[in-house]
């Protein structure tokens, strides 16, 4: 019973999800994205002729990362601001109290409502994220050597911001949540930005601030190992420590126990959800 109650809360938050205008603004920024990538590669292909096979590589490399981190972004936009009103909207509209006053467990609304999301989200970022790898092919020749695993890393990286949402939204209003959810994705980022220039200049205190931050908020460690997967392996090989610090670029894939502490945080903050969520008055 509890199964079949989490599929149908699924179904019922992509059939809503589909139907917001969210989805609309998510489809026009994907497809302005996609059109200025598709400029941009076009004027790169035309000054390949120029460059050597390793640096037009290079810049096939930082600019297709430049793109996907635009698709990333995205996501996390449009996935923060449907978490937010799917818990919050409906517990001050009052839908949720209908819902729940039936014999229908509050474990089941948030997991089917996550799964439902989860499945929105790395929806869009496959289709977009394929979308943009036959853009760079058809105009530079270009082909990720790990496209699959990087896409898989993006799909998970809106995993772990969607969550996050649902959590806020168990205690903020759904625009709040939303924009909190947003400016810590940011704020991880930029101390990721800022860690790799620690490393640069031998920084150890300024270094350990985006190892600090991808422990906390793994958003931006998943963007890394996505940026790997996407890049030629030969880049930072050939450049050596000219590349070492750039923001879209990354030197190493993520460790197998960095992607299993990934799967813990995200179950440890379903579960604090889920707990806010039943202890909530509706």
């Amino acid at each position: 019973m509890t199964g079949r109650t989490v599929l149908t809360v699924a179904a019922l938050t992509l059939r809503e999800a589909a139907r917001r205008r969210v989805l609309w603004a998510l489809a026009g920024l994907t497809l302005v994205l996609l059109g200025l990538s598709a400029f941009g590669f076009s004027r790169i292909d035309a000054e390949f002729r120029t460059l050597t096979t390793g640096e037009a590589r290079l810049v096939a490399s930082m600019v297709l990362n430049l793109v996907m981190f635009g698709l990333s972004l995205i996501a996390a936009l449009g996935t923060a601001f449907l978490a937010g009103p799917t818990l919050a909207g409906e517990v001050e509209s009052g839908m949720a109290l209908a819902m729940l006053a039936r014999p229908v467990r509050r474990s089941a609304v948030l997991l089917g409502k996550w799964l439902g999301l989860v499945v929105f989200g790395g929806g869009f970022v496959v289709l977009a994220g394929l979308a943009q790898f036959l853009i760079v092919w058809a105009t530079v020749g270009y082909v990720p050597p790990q496209p699959v695993a990087g896409l898989a890393l993006l799909a998970v990286q809106t995993t772990v911001l969607l969550t996050l949402a649902l959590l806020i939204s168990t205690l903020l209003s759904p625009m709040a949540s939303g924009v909190v959810a947003v400016g810590l994705f940011g704020a991880a980022w930029i101390s990721g930005v800022v860690g790799g220039i620690g490393q640069v200049i031998d920084n150890e205190a300024v270094a350990l601030t985006g190892t600090v931050s991808r422990m906390l908020l793994p958003t931006d460690g998943l963007w890394r190992g996505a940026m790997h997967a996407f890049q030629d392996a030969s880049v930072l090989t050939q450049f050596g420590p000219a590349m070492e610090g750039h923001p879209f670029l990354s030197e190493a894939a993520l460790t197998p126990a960095y992607l299993v502490w990934v799967g813990l945080w995200v179950c440890l903050v379903l579960g604090l959800a889920g707990m806010a969520f039943q202890r909530r008055d509706l």
